[in-house]
């Protein structure tokens, strides 16, 4: 990919604003968009805090990185999907780091595997906060953070182009997100029914238990982010809001949980078409 965008303006009316106040930003953020989550269950509360989540404005979906899924004929990688829609849009935007992480303080995974921006709309986001890549650069940090063990969250969200001073219709963020210290992920497992439906499946993406070696030891259960795992008559059971994320499948002793894609192809297809529905991302060769 030819970068047309690398000689950026510095003027400082072209951008939104630098990472010192998004730093700031993100500090007082956070503790209200906590509270949030945990009061959406709450009666009356729920429908004060029901329009800063709700869709289209709020749109989630997940797709594992490190893991091996056998389909009819071959074997796929979902990274490659993620690879596959790098390769057809034009502008990609790496952050230096990580917000969620550097928030939390955390080293382990790395602060330094950030988040990706896509779209027109990234050249409004402040130089401080990273550069746009090539293709091939795009490639090599997905391969760094399924290597961290990181899952790619593909957002849609309010909050992103509120922050970064952005348009919001040709936006599109992939988060590289850890369990515990991810803005979108944490503090899910109790949600209302505002958040319900928050992270969208792809169609073309399946998890599936098998009852015959689930031996009920919980472990899918604890890491569910979403609380879609639960133990029914000692055996895994998984609930009708999964992410597809697949934790529970990288997680399992037993190797009773399967993800399980029909296709590389009609995966794809289906993040495409997710994707177009809730933006206007420019993608080629669809």
């Amino acid at each position: 990919m030819t970068i047309s965008h690398q000689k950026m303006d510095t003027a400082p009316q072209r951008y939104g604003p630098g990472r010192n106040f998004i730093i700031q930003a993100v500090k007082l953020a956070w503790p209200v968009i906590q509270a949030g989550k945990k009061l959406s269950n709450f009666p009356v509360l729920r429908w004060l805090i029901y329009p800063f989540f709700m869709r289209p404005y709020n749109e989630v979906s997940s797709i594992p990185l490190n893991i091996d899924v056998r389909g009819p004929d071959h074997v796929v990688m979902p990274r490659r999907i993620v690879k596959r829609l790098l390769a057809d849009v034009d502008d990609i935007f790496i952050f230096d780091e990580c917000i969620c992480r550097r928030h939390n303080n955390v080293t382990s995974p790395p602060q330094a595997i950030g988040c990706m921006a896509l779209g027109p709309a990234i050249r409004r986001i402040h130089p401080s906060h990273g550069r746009m890549v090539t293709t091939q650069e795009a490639f090599r940090h997905v391969d760094r953070a399924a290597e961290a063990g990181l899952i790619a969250n593909f957002a849609h969200v309010w909050i992103d182009p509120a922050s970064f001073q952005t348009r919001f219709h040709d936006l599109m963020f992939i988060c590289y997100c850890d369990d515990t210290n991810c803005l979108y992920r944490t503090d899910m497992k109790n949600r209302g029914p505002s958040l319900q439906g928050a992270y969208q499946r792809l169609p073309g993406l399946t998890v599936c238990v098998d009852p015959g070696k689930c031996e009920g030891c919980g472990k899918c259960v604890e890491l569910c982010f979403l609380a879609e795992m639960a133990l029914v008559n000692g055996k895994a059971l998984i609930g009708t809001s999964c992410a597809g994320c697949g934790r529970c499948v990288e997680n399992c002793p037993n190797e009773a949980v399967t993800l399980n894609i029909k296709s590389e192809d009609a995966l794809y297809a289906d993040l495409v078409q997710w994707i177009k529905g809730v933006s206007h991302l420019p993608i080629k060769n669809t």
